[in-house]
């Protein structure tokens, strides 16, 4: 783990490589697991904002299940999005066999200026709140359903961090990308000579 500002990043972040591989996976994670999508306490209220603009995305069971018990759900103190059925993610949409997200369609489409769930976006990071220390440590989450992923970023040599650029500017800024992106160059550096 290395210390940049008030977050702890796992060194997996830089050796790991990750491109995700929709063609090969189908969306896995949207539908694999035992629980929905983490959601941050804002997240889950802006669901109740943006959802009359996302419902139209969705498949008619995913709404109704949404009618009946809400946007989110709240397990062990944390929020996260709700299974269907214990299955995927009630934001699912499926289109040619893949599993996609309807929240990020609808932001594709203009419909709304919030893309997806952080969580989301960041996967296979996986942010954990030290609030003793009042740190986030970033851990790289292997998982099985993102073996292709793994399989096309050691292929395309693309480290999980530089794979996720966007998500983690979009989480922690530009600044902190940059800062991260110096260590982890640097630590390469030194690792070649």
């Amino acid at each position: 783990m290395i210390q940049i500002d008030d977050k702890l990043v796992s060194d997996d972040l830089r050796e790991a490589k990750f491109v995700c591989d929709l063609s090969a996976c189908k969306g896995a994670c949207c539908v694999a697991g035992d629980a929905g999508a983490p959601l941050e306490v804002d997240e889950a209220k802006l669901l109740d904002e943006i959802y009359p603009a996302v419902l139209p995305y969705l498949p008619e069971h995913a709404q109704r299940q949404l009618e009946r018990d809400g946007r989110w759900v709240r397990e062990d103190g944390d929020y996260e999005t709700p299974l269907v059925d214990g299955k995927e993610c009630v934001y699912t949409i499926f289109e040619g066999g893949v599993a996609l997200c309807g929240i990020e369609r609808a932001w594709k489409e203009g419909k709304i200026s919030f893309q997806k769930p952080i969580s989301c976006h960041l996967y296979p990071i996986r942010i954990n709140r030290l609030k003793a220390m009042q740190l986030d440590a970033l851990n790289y989450d292997k998982w099985s359903v993102c073996a292709p992923a793994c399989e096309l970023g050691s292929k395309l040599k693309v480290p999980v961090y530089k794979f996720l650029k966007s998500a983690i500017e979009r989480k922690y800024g530009e600044e902190f990308f940059l800062k991260l992106d110096e260590v982890f160059e640097a630590l390469n550096t030194s690792e070649r000579k």
